[in-house]
């Protein structure tokens, strides 16, 4: 079985509702942030996905009788940043072979580079599209500690791409599926998209024992 980033678009409206889309930086680059709406959209979001992860058929949690709910790092607006985006020239984008958790192999397009500054570092990430979606596959210093090991992602909407920049906003990263069942299959970010900083925003992961 297999779970691609494309799907949890598709999945927030049909199965997790409009909130979670709140969560995906679709808003203008130069967009201003209410701090205490933000905080109530985003808790919002992370309840109605705990109810599908909780209640849905195509949840990918094995045991929902137990499940409790993910973890998640509190919200925090300075993991919400303005990048400057390095698209490739449309029509000319190269291929790029996404290896899978199980060693199989998915191509995705090089969509183009988003330069920022987060934690004070310099950060360079490669922008991805599959299947017409724009998605980061990122790894970071809280990987394998605080977060999935596997990496985490992050999905833009179309419309937040404006004179090339782009919001990222981290409280959304979420951890792919295989995180909570082995069974599916996920695409593991290309070795360029490992940040050294850590990335105390979005999904955490608590591994079972």
């Amino acid at each position: 079985m297999r779970k691609h980033p494309i799907l949890w678009l598709i999945l927030a409206v049909v199965g997790i509702g409009v909130g979670w889309l709140l969560l995906l930086p679709s808003q203008p680059s130069t967009a201003a942030v209410d701090p205490a709406a933000y905080q109530t959209e985003l808790a919002a979001a992370r309840q109605k996905k705990d109810e599908f992860m909780r209640n849905s058929a195509d949840s990918p949690i094995t045991n929902k009788t137990t499940f409790k709910g993910l973890t998640y790092f509190a919200p925090d607006l300075s993991f919400r940043v303005q990048a400057k985006l390095e698209p490739f020239p449309e029509g000319n984008r190269e291929k790029l072979v996404i290896t899978m958790t199980d060693g199989s192999e998915e191509v995705y397009e090089k969509y183009g580079h988003a330069t920022f500054t987060l934690a004070g570092k310099s950060c360079r990430l490669l922008l991805l599209t599959y299947q017409k979606t724009l998605t980061v596959l990122f790894q970071d210093a809280t990987s394998g500690h605080e977060s999935y090991g596997g990496g985490r992602y992050l999905e833009i909407a179309p419309e937040a791409v404006s004179n090339n920049t782009v919001i990222l906003d981290f409280n959304a990263a979420y951890n792919p599926y295989c995180a909570y069942n082995p069974t599916y299959a996920c695409p593991l970010p290309p070795p360029e998209n490992k940040l050294d900083v850590a990335v105390k925003a979005g999904e955490r992961y608590v591994a079972k024992e």
